[in-house]
């Protein structure tokens, strides 16, 4: 318990914090007022009970009426406290939920924490999309609605207990074992007796709702995940009649939750046993208890009616626990999922392990001793020592599974599995993937990624294009631009992330089989336009062909121990024999 209200108080202190969080803090102090002031309202309700019904005793009509309107104006602002406070309720939620949202994407992006935590499946981090979209959704709408009702009930109860205590002057008189017992302001003691026990029972019984609520959110996730999966590789699934499997694996993702659910509406059903008849009879169990006193004479109709008013505001104000028992499973698990994504991406941020990076005031890119091992902890064979030039151009060559995908992310710094050191001069790297990332939006957006489509003017948009044979994108409106988007082939995708890296001009162009998907001709003309425009810039490539189209370029065999380094023109690559 104690763990999971740090975790509620540090995840409410990050939504006071963030951006609009101390607006939402003030609004979230008007609706605490406003609960108050709905607590009077009820206090004049519980005195009105015993004048409206003491009238009816007497037969007095005039009374009776005014009670009435008494009623429907005390109803009347009882609506308007109500819809004031669920108005900013929900200004409060949008406010904080931003915040929240903020320091979440803050801490999942900074140091590509995003890339670190990938492997991570412990505790849903499998799924941070439903951390940051969906936990953070639960924790602040349950957390503006639970934590109000608590603070709210707190202040009620003392008013509620008070006005109870004025009105219990009588004492319960019985025999026990032969010996008279007397229990003086026996209401008072009877309501929070009453809801302690039905409180213990409530969370002997739903204790287990938490385990059970955190797991069908974490198989919801991985059901939802693999719809999204199918929908990303349509293509391949299709060429290859993938949909018996898909299916196998969908039913098989869904059967989970079946299970859970199960187990989930069990829990609840055993839960329901108690908590349904407690919620049908607590309206009622004070006019029983009263019912001593009446019949004894110690209290008129109106008085009798009052006490039980009274009781049942003490009573379903001590049950908030228990009415609120499901909402509290639902907060404490989403505050617990959160707190663990929100550690996890910061002790991300900077991992103690893997290859040294080093800046150096060296215009050379170095590598030494340098042993990548896969995150499974298989070593790789060792990588030569290698000192790149800047400004030269380099075809690092090896077969499949020597690594050459590997060095190229640990040369990016994302690499955090295995020795050695990289020494990485001052400047820009930038390195593509073999496949290469399309963003959201409009061709603009996805020509300027990372900078903003308005860092970039349009004429120099539409040369990167057209140097890299994609001028004719650039007629597309925005509807054209997301249906041709989905039906680029390999290679135009490819070409795109060129146009890019012509753009973003970096110090060191690191391409990993960025070209696999062109043919010859093409990719000479590309590499050639990339050698022309980044003229200042190193170029290294890594692929399983010979690279065409950067005139004399040094061919770096990854396997020769040390490695061949020799200087050749590409248009003899292809026929170089290895040096011994």
């Amino acid at each position: 318990m104690k763990a999971v209200l740090s975790q509620i108080a540090g995840l409410t202190r990050l939504c006071i914090a963030g951006p609009g969080g101390k607006v939402g803090a003030f609004y979230f102090a008007l609706i605490f007022g406003l609960g108050l002031a709905g607590v009077q309202v009820m206090v004049r309700l519980i005195s009105w009970t015993a004048d409206f019904y003491n009238a009816l005793q007497k037969l007095d009509v005039d009374g009776a009426l005014r009670q009435i309107a008494i009623f429907f104006g005390l109803i009347a602002i009882s609506v308007a406290i109500h819809l004031s406070s669920a108005y900013l309720r929900k200004m409060v939620q949008i406010r904080w939920r931003r915040a929240l949202t903020e320091a979440a994407l803050d801490r999942w992006l900074a140091g590509k924490a995003y890339w670190h935590m990938r492997e991570r499946t412990d505790h849903g981090l499998d799924n941070p999309d439903q951390r940051i979209a969906e936990d953070c959704r639960i924790f602040v709408e349950k957390l503006t609605i639970e934590g109000l009702e608590l603070a709210t009930n707190i202040v009620a109860l003392v008013t509620y207990v008070s006005i109870l205590w004025s009105l219990s002057t009588f004492a319960l008189s019985f025999s026990l074992f032969g010996n008279p017992v007397e229990i003086p302001r026996y209401m008072v003691w009877a309501a929070p007796l009453y809801v302690a026990i039905a409180t213990v029972i409530t969370h002997g019984l739903g204790r287990p709702l938490k385990a059970l609520t955190v797991e069908q959110q974490r198989r919801e996730a991985d059901f939802r995940f693999s719809l999204v999966r199918l929908r990303e590789h349509v293509e391949a699934v299709a060429l290859a009649d993938g949909e018996p499997a898909e299916r196998r694996l969908f039913r098989e993702r869904f059967g989970a939750i079946a299970r859970n659910w199960q187990r989930l509406a069990n829990r609840e059903l055993i839960l329901g046993f108690f908590t349904r008849p407690y919620f049908q009879t607590v309206l009622r169990i004070p006019l029983f208890l009263a019912l001593p006193a009446y019949l004894a004479g110690r209290v008129i109709f109106g008085g009798l009616m009052q006490i039980g008013s009274a009781f049942q505001n003490v009573v379903t104000t001590l049950s908030w626990f228990v009415f609120s028992y499901r909402d509290l499973t639902e907060l404490a698990a989403a505050a617990s999922r959160l707190s663990h994504f929100m550690r996890a991406a910061e002790g991300a941020i900077s991992p103690q392990t893997g290859p040294a990076l080093h800046k150096t005031s060296d215009t050379r890119l170095r590598l030494r001793g340098l042993v990548l091992a896969t995150p499974s902890g298989r070593r790789l064979a060792p990588m030569p020592d290698l000192a790149l030039e800047a400004g030269g151009s380099y075809w690092l060559a090896a077969p499949s599974g020597r690594g050459k995908s590997t060095l190229a992310k640990a040369i990016a710094g994302l690499w955090t599995h295995g020795e050695g050191g990289i020494e990485r001069p001052e400047g820009r790297i930038l390195v593509l993937p073999q496949h290469p990332y399309l963003p959201l939006g409009d061709l603009r957006s996805a020509l300027a990624y990372p900078l903003a489509p308005e860092a970039i003017d349009d004429a120099t948009l539409r040369q990167a294009l057209a140097t890299v044979g994609l001028e004719e994108l650039w007629s597309l409106d925005d509807d054209g631009w997301t249906d041709r988007r989905r039906g680029l082939s390999g290679g135009e995708q490819q070409r795109l992330a060129l146009a890019r890296a012509l753009l973003q001009a970096p110090d060191w162009l690191v391409l990993d089989e960025a070209t696999s998907a062109l043919d010859a001709e093409t990719e000479a003309h590309v590499l050639s336009a990339l050698r022309q425009n980044l003229p200042a810039s190193a170029l290294v490539l890594i692929a399983h062909r010979a690279p065409q189209g950067l005139g004399s370029l040094r061919m770096i065999e990854l396997r020769q121990q040390p490695p061949l380094l020799e200087a050749v023109p590409t248009t003899a690559l292809a026929q170089a024999e290895p040096v011994s």
